[in-house]
């Protein structure tokens, strides 16, 4: 918690605050019984951002913001709908994010002495191989030793929180041999007080609520999405099964909550949940006592919090950032479909050098565009009426029900659609179906495979029928599914192809064309 606090730019103890206040009422509130909250590494970025553009007093109307709008997702039931948000999306701004977590702690690692250093992740990285020669050997072997430290406990003692130990140790070898060159949280900060939360009424004015909007939405996003990912490994350690909607009420109760009492945002911490499910966690009562053992932490140990070496804390979140990367997955998707590849580039180099809302609008933005190009590709209009020896009827002889089976009257067409038909599939249904010479008396349109309809589809198909009119043929509808039909229904469609020309099977359909044919030819 400390870590996190210090990398989002505020001071070590507004993250202990967090984990207290935030993580509390999440674990009481919470749509899963295991969860255990607090700040986690997906807001560091937007924490820092949003402490340099607005101070700490604009973090706290974000975080009450995001709080509220977390709840109305809450109400609103969005939480069913969350876990629809493509992975490319979600893999390429948490790596990003790692990225971004990593390149803000090598100065603490290396224990880097860097006057007036940039802000901007090009900028940063240009001051480091500037100022590459000005480290403490002191601090790197600590940094170093701490990482080694946690992935030898996570191998061989996984019930043991590692992180804990290796900056514990970290701690005694700097009091133990008095480094006092090494850069701890006392030197840089003057300690922890031992200060237990306490109500602060927020300072913000509406001028700041609006401008720290976009941010607050975005944090919401965040705390969402993290929190019912947490949700969702609870459950596959456990067995039991989450609540997301009132998972997210809980958060944001969680965020109010924390800003309310000098924190910043908190969700579900995945690997906080995981380790008090390893440690025996059954109900929520394991977050209580997560909070009150906390308590006790800053009541009896504040003190010895002064001799914690930030090289420690820094590998402790360079190691969050890896495990956030999730490497092996990233460089995975490189054999993925083209189209998930660009959107997960895309939304990591947003996410790394433009902005985490810009990237996450943008990843979904594009990965909606592909998905609809995707729906028109496998969405076909075919037509039906051919001579016997064509390959495509050949193929339709294994579906009983296929239009092959069937006496088409002379002058009769059909036409079948098969997939969904949406916006991106309207101009390719008009260019098929308006591009044959023949001009029949009546054209079939067979739907017995189009699960879902959109509005555009609807007025491609009235567009159609209108022309068709115009070209003295009688358009009808057969085996529209209970959807599409309702949706027809509703937007009016029964009125302009008239009633009777929806049929419920195509040999009813067939019948009624050979007596329109008939009446046309008398």
């Amino acid at each position: 918690a400390m870590a996190f606090a210090i990398a989002s730019g505020v001071s070590p103890e507004k993250g202990i605050f967090t984990a207290i206040v935030g993580g509390l009422i999440i674990s009481v509130l919470s749509g899963s019984r295991y969860q255990i909250g607090g700040p986690t590494g997906a807001f560091v970025v937007i924490i820092l951002g949003v402490v340099n553009r607005h101070g700490f007093e604009g973090l706290v109307a974000a975080t009450l913001l995001a709080g509220v709008f977390l709840i109305i997702f809450g109400l609103l039931r969005v939480g069913t709908y969350i876990k629809y948000i493509p992975y490319p999306v979600t893999t390429g701004f948490t790596a990003g994010i790692g990225f971004l977590i990593f390149t803000t702690q090598v100065k603490d690692f290396f224990g880097m002495t860097i006057p007036n250093m940039r802000m901007d992740i090009m900028g940063r990285w240009v001051d480091y191989f500037k100022h590459l020669l000005a480290f403490s050997p002191y601090a790197l072997a600590i940094g170093i030793g701490t990482i080694v430290l946690i992935l030898i406990i996570r191998k061989t003692y996984p019930k043991i929180p590692a992180q804990f130990v290796a900056v514990g140790l970290g701690c005694l070898v700097v009091y133990l041999f008095n480094l006092h060159h090494v850069e701890t949280i006392g030197s840089k900060f003057g300690g922890i007080p031992a200060v237990l939360p306490h109500f602060v009424w927020p300072k913000a004015y509406l001028y700041t609520f609006r401008a720290v909007l976009p941010d607050s939405v975005t944090i919401a996003f965040l705390a969402a999405i993290e929190s019912l990912l947490c949700a969702v490994v609870a459950d596959g350690m456990t067995g039991d099964k989450h609540h997301s909607n009132t998972e997210l009420i809980a958060q944001g109760a969680g965020n109010i909550g924390s800003a309310l009492f000098g924190g910043i945002p908190a969700t579900g911490a995945i690997a906080r949940t995981a380790t008090s499910i390893k440690a025996g966690a059954r109900s929520p009562l394991a977050g209580v006592v997560h909070a009150l053992v906390l308590i006790l932490f800053v009541a009896c140990f504040a003190p010895v919090a002064s001799y914690i070496p930030l090289a420690s804390l820094a590998a402790v979140l360079i190691v969050v950032s890896w495990d956030m990367s999730e490497l092996h997955m990233f460089i995975r998707m490189f054999k993925a479909p083209k189209s998930d590849l660009a959107v997960l580039l895309l939304t990591f180099l947003l996410t790394v050098f433009a902005d985490l809302t810009v990237a996450v609008q943008f990843g979904m933005l594009l990965a909606t565009v592909l998905f609809m190009k995707r729906m028109s590709d496998v969405t076909k209009v075919g037509r039906k009426t051919a001579l016997l020896s064509d390959p495509e009827i050949l193929e339709d002889d294994v579906d009983p029900d296929s239009t092959a089976k069937r006496s088409i009257p002379k002058g009769v067409e059909v036409y079948e659609i098969n997939g969904p038909f949406f916006f991106g599939m309207a101009d390719k249904f008009n260019d098929e179906l308006m591009r044959s010479d023949l001009v029949p008396s009546v054209l079939i349109i067979r739907m017995r495979h189009v699960p879902a309809i959109d509005a555009t589809g609807i007025f491609a198909l009235e567009s159609f029928v209108t022309r068709a009119k115009k070209r003295g043929m009688t358009v009808m509808l057969c085996e529209v599914s209970r959807l599409p039909k309702a949706f027809l229904r509703k937007m009016g469609f029964y009125n302009i192809v008239g009633k009777e020309n929806i049929l419920d099977n195509l040999d009813d359909a067939l019948v009624r064309a050979n007596k329109l044919r008939v009446l046309k030819n008398d």
